[in-house]
């Protein structure tokens, strides 16, 4: 009887000890997971610009595949990056992947060669901050993707990551 309670004793000490690493991992590969859909999102964008001729685009989804209303590949619907990322799977102008919302930013909604987008910022935040991730992340026109892991910046403005460290 005694052995059996100190087997339990280590299994508990055990447990208390892996899970907490376990959680940590799990915001590591998550935060990793931001940062790549930010860094996926930036590239779209500049094939995007290149290809279109109208700047960068004017909404998340329009980097995302065909679906809904948009029946081939073109400016509103460019194929550039997957269904969850761009907002069109489950359909939402913020989607949320790996436990980040993303929020993009753009001047135009519907940008023109006449009148292009010629900056954008993308912010992904953790859900649920100190349980999905810690850090939140911002990518802007320049191509470089920033952290905070204060807090402090949740969003950008259409012309970039301002502020940001």
């Amino acid at each position: 009887m005694i052995e059996l309670l100190i087997v339990i004793a280590i299994i508990l000490i055990l447990a208390a000890i892996a899970v907490p690493n376990l959680l940590r991992s799990k915001m590591a590969a998550n935060e990793a997971s931001a940062a790549a859909s930010l860094r996926q999102i930036s590239t779209a964008n500049a094939i995007y610009s290149t290809v279109y001729s109208i700047g960068y685009a004017g909404i998340l989804a329009n980097l995302g595949p065909m679906g809904g209303a948009c029946a081939t590949v073109g400016s509103n619907c460019a194929d550039l990056i997957d269904s969850v990322a761009s907002g069109v799977n489950p359909a939402t102008a913020n989607p949320i992947k790996s436990g980040y919302k993303f929020t993009y930013y753009a001047p135009l909604a519907v940008p023109t060669i006449a009148s292009p987008n010629s900056t954008f910022a993308a912010v992904g935040v953790p859900t649920a901050f100190n349980s999905t991730g810690v850090k939140a992340f911002c990518v802007d026109h320049s191509r470089n993707i920033r952290e905070d892991a204060t807090g402090a910046f949740t969003t950008a403005t259409p012309v970039g990551c301002t502020g940001w460290p």
